[in-house]
């Protein structure tokens, strides 16, 4: 059988436009929320961790690849959602961790980073080698293409490698497909609005297919170049701090014909959160089959519990209790330990202070599992699950979910209310990504 996403493919390449949208997060919540819309709408459901997140050290999240999918199956578990119906996948795989580093140990550390989350489980493996390594000569310079090929290529066969010594523990086991290329900032966003943002140009994107194909074919890895079946580019969307570089389909035309060259390929759209539905859908439609979406769905997490941070702290029946101080938590534990942030927030103190909370790159996500953070959120959740929230604070604070209620849509728990609000954005890729004839 083939994979999801190469049946995706050739229906969208059969005149169907239909997308995936692709939950780029470890966040528990933004996790379990995503598994209980794909069962309430009976839908498969992609979910990646990138080279950063998860490794072979831990990453930030301290998990390794087979430590978040047994993360994954945890969560499918504990809401009766089917593993068969979640793709795994890995996003920037590659040695971008180690950049620092000479070539020679940076991608040592990078075979056994995707071989490892190949032979976990993952089956969408996103490979970019396109970062300048150690020794690498000039990092302001172009990084020769022909390099990064060959770096994919030896890559690709490692994710190879480790298919084959899964398929020893799990016959039947699916093998990967690829997504090659970047056309987007390192994993973590931009750092500025000032970087400039232009839509890739076709001659680039036929250069990336045909140097990577004839590196493939060179390396024997023909039949893995059978099973590449997007490529990143650059649309014309982004996001920073406080801006958002709207998607526009018409600056984007010229790239989108040039993928009707390709009868296997969609691209893959990274940095898409925050577009509108209509511009999303937009983009599916011009070939952008793979949205990826991560930030804004850890934004609006942040989002929830703050606004329920200001109900806990003026509902009368915790008046004297310990309450979570969940913000001065957070602001406490981010100048602490600066290292997530600080090399890409701009401005004076007020600035710092304000883009450490309200930044649309959301780099508060880094922090959420220090066991300080994690203490503040159960205490906030454990206050607010304890007593009767009145509706008019919630009325307040979250009109839209106060509304639900109303309607004996939704319960009037913690939990619930925060991943209704990461829903409001699944909603908004579903409307974009379902089949159209």
């Amino acid at each position: 059988m083939a994979h999801y996403l190469q049946e995706l493919v050739r229906r969208h390449k059969a005149g169907h436009p239909q997308g995936i949208f692709s939950v780029c997060s470890a966040n528990e919540f933004v996790i379990e929320a995503l598994l209980e819309y794909g069962k309430q709408n009976d839908l498969a459901v992609l979910v990646e961790a990138t080279c950063n997140q998860v490794n072979q050290f831990g990453g930030y999240t301290g998990l390794a690849p087979a430590d978040f999918v047994r993360l994954v199956e945890t969560l499918a578990a504990k809401v009766d959602f089917p593993m068969a119906k979640v793709i795994l996948g890995g996003d920037h795989l590659g040695p971008n961790p180690w950049k620092g580093e000479p070539a020679e140990s940076a991608m040592a550390k990078a075979r056994v980073l995707v071989k490892g989350y190949v032979k976990a489980g993952f089956t969408k493996i996103h490979i970019d080698a396109s970062m300048h390594l150690g020794d690498d000569g000039d990092p302001n310079a172009p990084l020769d293409p022909g390099l990064i090929a060959e770096r994919t290529a030896e890559l690709c066969r490692a994710a190879e490698e480790g298919y084959q010594e899964r398929l020893t523990e799990h016959s039947g086991a699916e093998p990967p497909v690829y997504v090659i290329g970047t056309e987007v900032p390192v994993p973590g966003g931009t750092v500025g609005e000032d970087e400039g943002l232009s839509v890739t140009k076709p001659a680039d994107f036929h250069g990336t297919v045909s140097v990577t194909q004839e590196t493939f074919a060179r390396h024997g890895l023909g039949e893995a170049w059978g099973r590449v079946v997007g490529v990143v580019v650059q649309p014309g969307v982004e996001f920073g701090d406080h801006f958002i570089a709207e998607y526009d389909r018409a600056a984007a035309h010229e790239l989108s014909r040039a993928l009707d060259q390709y009868p296997d390929l969609v691209f893959e759209g990274h940095s898409t959160d925050y577009q509108q539905p209509e511009a999303l859908r937009q983009m599916v439609e011009d070939g952008v089959a793979i949205l990826k979406v991560g930030p804004e769905l850890t934004f609006v997490f942040r989002e929830a519990l703050f606004l329920l941070e200001h109900i806990e702290r003026q509902i009368p029946a915790l008046a004297g209790a310990e309450l979570s101080n969940l913000q001065e938590t957070m602001e406490a534990l981010m100048l602490a330990e600066p290292k997530n942030w600080a090399p890409y927030y701009k401005g004076n103190a007020a600035e710092l202070k304000f883009a450490r909370i309200y930044s649309l790159s959301d780099r508060i996500r880094y922090y959420w599992a220090n066991p300080k953070a994690a203490a503040a959120v159960r205490r906030l959740l454990n206050n607010l699950n304890e007593v009767d929230v009145p509706l008019s604070l919630l009325s307040q604070y979250l009109p839209r979910q106060y509304r639900k209620v109303r309607a004996g849509e939704l319960p009037k728990r913690a939990e619930a209310l925060i991943k209704d609000r990461i829903v409001e954005v699944y909603e908004k890729y579903g409307f974009a990504t379902r089949p159209r004839d």
